[in-house]
Formats: C-alpha cells, sequence, structure tokens
C-alpha cells in the first residue's frame, strides 16, 4: 500500500512490507520503487522491513521540485529513515547511490550500512581510450540524447544496452510501467535533471562514511567503459576497510532487476558480516 510523507518541498511515496531491521530501496533515474519488486519478498523473508521509495519527481512522489542533486536526495532518504523510525540499512541504485553516500556521512547515527548498486557517486571523466568500449560508447550517447531532448525513445534504447542478455520476465509489462510513468507531467523533466545534476556533491562525502558500504556492478554496464575500475574507485575513495566491491558477471546498470538473487545474496551476506564486525 502506497504511503506519503510530506518532506520540505513536496512529497515523497513509498510502501513499507515485512517487519524487523529497516532496509530503505532508493531507485535511479527515470524510474519508480517497482525496480526493487523482485527484492522485496526474499529481503523481507530473510527478517527485515523493507521500506521502497519513489524518488522525488519519481513513481507516485511529487512531480514538482526545486532541486534534483544527490544532497537534496539525501534530505527526502534521511527524512523517511526518521520517520520509520531508524537507524536503516541504505540500498541505492544509480543517482540514489551517491544520495547514500551523502546521506551517510550527514547522519551517521541513521544509517546503519550502505549498499550501492552501480552508483554515480564520483566526479565523471571520460578519456580517448573509453570512447573504443562499443557498449560505452553507445550507452553514453543514448543517455546524453534522452537527457537533452527528453526522448522517451532514446530512454528506451538506453535501457535496451542497459539489461544485456537476461531481462526479467515480466521485461514487456516493466518497459511499459517505466513508459508509462514518464509521460506523466514533470517526471521526463524529474529525469532530465536528475542527469544534469553532477555527482561531485557525492564524492565530496566519501571520506566523511563511518558505515560499511558494499558497492555491486556489472560487468557489463554501458555506464563506464571499466565499471570494475570504477567501483574500486568508489570503494578507495572511502576510510580504510569500510568498503567492498562485488562485481556481478553479465549484469548491466540494473543488477538488482537482471540478477535479484544474487544482489539479495550479496546484500544478506555483507549484512551478517557487518553485523559480526560489530
Amino acid at each position: 500500500m502506497t504511503e506519503y510523507l510530506a518532506v520540505d518541498g513536496g512529497t515523497i511515496a513509498y510502501e513499507v512490507t515485512g517487519s524487523g531491521p529497516l532496509i530503505v530501496l532508493a531507485h535511479g533515474m527515470g524510474d519508480s520503487r517497482a525496480a526493487y519488486r523482485a527484492v522485496i519478498p526474499p529481503l523481507v523473508a530473510a527478517g527485515h522491513r523493507v521500506a521502497a521509495v519513489d524518488l522525488r519527481g519519481c513513481g507516485e512522489s511529487g512531480a514538482d521540485w526545486p532541486e534534483w542533486s544527490r544532497t537534496a536526495i539525501a534530505g527526502d532518504l534521511l527524512a523517511l529513515i526518521r520517520h520509520l523510525g531508524g537507524p536503516a540499512v541504505l540500498i541505492g541504485h544509480s543517482v540514489s547511490g551517491g544520495a547514500a553516500t551523502v546521506a551517510a556521512a550527514r547522519e551517521p547515527s541513521l544509517i546503519t550500512s550502505v549498499v550501492e548498486l552501480a552508483p554515480f557517486t564520483r566526479k565523471q571523466s571520460v578519456r580517448l581510450g573509453d570512447l573504443r568500449v562499443r557498449r560505452f560508447r553507445r550507452g553514453m550517447l543514448r543517455l546524453l540524447g534522452a537527457g537533452l531532448f527528453g526522448s522517451l525513445p532514446l530512454w528506451r534504447s538506453y535501457l535496451d544496452l542497459a539489461y544485456p542478455g537476461v531481462r526479467p520476465a515480466d521485461w514487456p509489462e516493466r518497459l511499459g510501467r517505466i513508459e508509462s510513468l514518464l509521460r506523466e507531467p514533470g517526471r521526463m523533466k524529474a529525469m532530465q535533471g536528475m542527469g544534469r545534476s553532477a555527482p561531485t556533491d557525492a564524492g565530496a562525502q566519501l571520506g566523511n562514511v563511518r558505515c560499511p558500504v558494499l558497492v555491486v556492478m556489472g560487468t557489463l554496464d554501458p555506464d563506464w567503459a571499466d565499471p570494475h575500475a570504477e567501483g574500486s574507485a568508489v570503494v578507495e575513495a572511502l576510510p580504510s576497510g569500510l568498503g567492498r566491491l562485488e562485481m556481478i558477471e553479465g549484469a548491466g546498470h540494473y543488477p538488482h532487476d537482471q540478477f535479484p538473487d544474487q544482489v539479495v545474496s550479496l546484500v544478506l551476506a555483507f549484512l551478517r558480516s557487518d553485523a559480526a564486525r560489530a
């Protein structure tokens, strides 16, 4: 059941399932909490209370917001965790990976650990050699086109690259839902705003994180010429010993939707090891 939380600037939609230690799931741009539909049941079965949130401008959340930065998104996530009675494990995908970093650095008492799925958490740069990687070159052009022109066909063509090989059983329905939401007033504007927001604010906070962080990357993610190098750079920017990188073979930019069982296994193992350290 959808619930709503009023925060500064608008209204955030979310749903809560299960009972136990709190996990908050935050999706990437141009998406909704439905991105985690295959992840929620096994996390609940493992004994967690799981809150899946629609980011500002996305899903059933309000569409009109003054800011789209990772810092702004982090503020929404922290407000939700306070409302639900944290602390929480915060799982963020893509733009929300960076937001999770900001949230953990800003209010360490509310975040016990962070999982970043294919995160945009650092300042991005493109080297000439990167453009020789066809997957990356094609993905970058489609992403830039979708953001610049607000083009739904270009976004869909990007998703074709972002889901290489394995796709969810409900793929046609998944695409239909994404397209339907992006046709709603203000939704494409929200995606464009997030796309224009640089991850420098998140990168500046990596050294201030105090909780364990798991970074999960797909080996075929078209958003980077070398996904392993990007994930390693995020881990290396964290305080020593806090970060861990896991790669999922054959996954693109949506490992939690292509390989939900593997992602859940990695998350639960990470949380068990985190508890053991504590």
